[in-house]
């Protein structure tokens, strides 16, 4: 009996110690179910004005790329254009036949209107704007679409097939302009923007397309197309397609500092992350000689006579690889003789432009005009040269 009195007093007091040590622990630390090392979540401050609550997400959302794209998308431009191109004739083989001649006349060729589009942007207040010389250069009708939703009929006032380059001007006053930047200061990773009419979205809403991606890469030289020749070359992943050409490329600053151009597919119908822009210093020396003479004058001519390197002419010379391109002609009195070029000479390097073949050769000559002074490195002997040669006016 005794026992079993002191097992319920023992019970008794067991009993009272854990409901004192269950009460503080609650004052302490709320139930004691399990104590979690986990920090909570906190409870949102719902006195907080929705307002204030909304303004906080705008300032989150808006950054640089929104500041830039806002700043830039007014002077962005959309572009309609109609062609005059001319067209073989199927039957053409059958004109010099005087039989069929009578049934399908003398032409070979047929003239047919053809739309293109494309994108531009507008550089100055007074309506002057920059686009593609494949987008423009050889339009009948331009007509340019503001964000604003008016259309202008555009004048063509110069192109430069060689660089691709167009400028065009529409009447009025005003007009918001973007701001161009400086090509040499790119960052390779930095953050861009590609505006722009792709496939004529910009006539549904009057408002370019936007998309975001980083400099791939620069001074990138491309293979001539169409003779259009494309030295020095931006690269991005940004998405370019068909109608996006003419457009700016535009940093985190809001600056353009490039004019979109051409889009590597591999076979595919749009864009793999591969397109191409115009660095803008180049687009400024170009519009500047368009606006003033309508034109580019290249009236030079060097004098010389090349001829790619194959895998023959690269053993013959010992030479340690097939780029460069071999002298086989200099004219007399002609600035390559004046300059010191001799037949079988090598040519690496031309400025700051390496020299792969021909082609690159005759893209790199047409960023000079006469008058300049240019730097050429060959290899003479297996040793290198530089000589300089002045382009003499023609």
């Amino acid at each position: 009996m005794r026992n079993k009195t002191r097992f319920f007093y023992l019970l008794i007091i067991i009993i009272l110690f854990a409901s004192i040590f269950y009460i503080y622990q609650t004052k302490q630390n709320g139930p004691y179910f399990y104590k979690s090392d986990a920090i909570p979540t906190p409870i949102p401050n719902t006195s907080q004005p929705k307002e204030e609550i909304t303004n906080e997400i705008t300032n989150d959302r808006n950054n640089v790329i929104t500041n830039a794209v806002k700043e830039v998308s007014p002077a962005v431009v959309g572009i309609n254009v109609i062609e005059i191109r001319k067209f073989q004739n199927p039957y053409s083989p059958f004109y010099n036949d005087p039989f069929f001649r009578q049934f399908f006349g003398n032409s070979g060729t047929y003239n047919q209107k053809v739309k293109e589009l494309g994108s531009g942007y507008i550089v100055s207040s007074d309506g002057y704007i920059v686009t593609n010389d494949h987008v423009a250069g050889n339009a009948s009708q331009i007509t340019v679409t503001l964000t604003n939703g008016k259309n202008y009929s555009a004048k063509l006032v110069g192109t430069d097939h060689a660089t691709d380059i167009s400028l065009l001007k529409i009447n009025g006053n005003n007009f918001p302009t973007v701001k161009l930047g400086n090509s040499e200061n790119i960052i390779i990773g930095e953050w861009v923007v590609a505006l722009g009419n792709p496939f004529g979205l910009f006539s549904l809403n009057n408002k370019p397309t936007v998309t975001v991606g980083v400099i791939s890469s620069v001074g990138l030289n491309l293979q001539p197309i169409s003779q259009r020749y494309y030295l020095n070359m931006i690269q991005t992943d940004a998405a370019i397609n068909g109608g996006n050409s003419g457009g700016p490329l535009v940093n985190s600053l809001g600056e353009v500092i490039g004019m979109n151009t051409l889009i590597f597919t591999a076979g595919s119908q749009g864009n793999i992350g591969l397109g191409f822009a115009i660095p803008i210093n180049k687009v400024k020396r170009i519009i500047k000689e368009l606006k003033e003479k309508g034109k580019v004058n290249r009236n030079f001519d060097v004098g010389l006579g090349i001829q790619s390197i194959d895998e023959g002419i690269a053993r013959a010379y010992n030479l340690a690889s097939t780029k460069g391109v071999i002298i086989t002609q200099v004219i007399r009195n002609s600035p390559a003789d004046k300059s010191g070029l001799k037949v079988g000479d090598i040519i690496v390097q031309v400025q700051k432009y390496n020299i792969n073949d021909e082609e690159t050769l005759i893209s790199v000559f047409q960023e000079f005009r006469a008058g300049d002074v240019i730097n050429i490195i060959v290899l003479r002997n297996s040793k290198r040269i530089s000589l300089k040669m002045k382009l003499e006016k023609i």
